[in-house]
């Protein structure tokens, strides 16, 4: 027992991963099934096919390619956005912040059916074609508030006598925003826009009721699911964790030579000095 309550917490993140990543073991598994009907569901054989022709059925790869581009507009557009409207509430006071925070987190709290509905109202009354334009602007707007509440998070986080420092060593104001603000805002600007792109490329409720004629990779994936899923869709959706995957993993290598840098450098100003 008393072993047991020293790990117990070790044991219980342990087991939520496992929990957490055996839906995405299943779909890397099943990349390599061949099916013998139109569901896979169940192993049968191994097969490379779903990996060496990824574009063999209709559809996938249109459908794929169209979220991608969808995913890169609305994270850039709703990054750079969602970035002025953070510094703004953090670093200015006037009329009418309180109620903009408050608005900030409406699209957060507001289920995706809402929303949905409510965007495809307003484009049917001011009778706007449904399409790539119409996803791409209801992926900025539901977007922009987890920018927003990203890159706040690390503004409210950061030390202001780094940049009075910098002030006071003469540096103007566009000194102090490039070479002390922005680097340190940085990590949390890519944080929020690596999150708005998965959150875009994921949707398919709000793109569902804007998308009219358009297929979305997640509007594929239900439409499919009514016949058959195909092999290519858990080999693409394979690629797209791996991809994921690497980015974080090069995302802590890149902190933790940076840590280590950071400590090297401490080391060897205490060192001088105590010489």
């Amino acid at each position: 027992m008393r072993w047991l309550r020293h790990h117990l917490i070790g044991i219980v993140a342990v087991a939520v991963l496992v929990y957490l990543f055996i839906p995405i073991a299943v779909i890397m598994v099943l990349s390599f099934n061949k099916p013998s009907g139109k569901y896979n569901l169940s192993w049968n054989e191994f097969s490379l096919d779903g990996w060496t022709n990824l574009c063999g059925v209709p559809g996938v790869c249109s459908s794929f390619a169209t979220s991608i581009q969808i995913g890169i507009i609305s994270t850039i557009v709703a990054t750079i956005l969602g970035t002025m409207i953070a510094f703004a509430l953090v670093r200015y006071r006037f009329r009418g912040r309180s109620t903009t925070n408050l608005l900030i987190f409406l699209p957060m709290a507001t289920p995706e059916v809402v929303m949905g509905a409510s965007l495809l109202a307003l484009f049917l009354n001011l009778r706007f074609p449904l399409g790539q334009a119409t996803v791409t602007i209801a992926h900025i707007m539901f977007i922009i508030s987890f920018v927003v509440v990203t890159v706040k998070a690390r503004l409210q986080g950061m030390d202001p006598m780094l940049e009075e420092a910098a002030r006071d060593l003469y540096a103007g104001p566009r000194q102090v925003f490039r070479y002390v603000t922005f680097p340190l805002v940085l990590p949390g600007i890519l944080g929020a826009a690596l999150l708005g792109f998965s959150l875009s490329f994921d949707d398919f409720i709000i793109s569902f009721f804007n998308a009219g004629t358009l297929v979305t990779f997640p509007i594929y994936i239900w439409g499919a699911a009514q016949r058959g899923i195909p092999v290519q869709v858990n080999a693409l959706a394979t690629i797209v964790f791996l991809v994921a995957l690497a980015i974080v993993l090069t995302a802590q290598f890149v902190n933790h030579r940076r840590r280590q840098a950071l400590e090297r450098s401490a080391v060897d100003m205490d060192t001088f000095s105590r010489s």
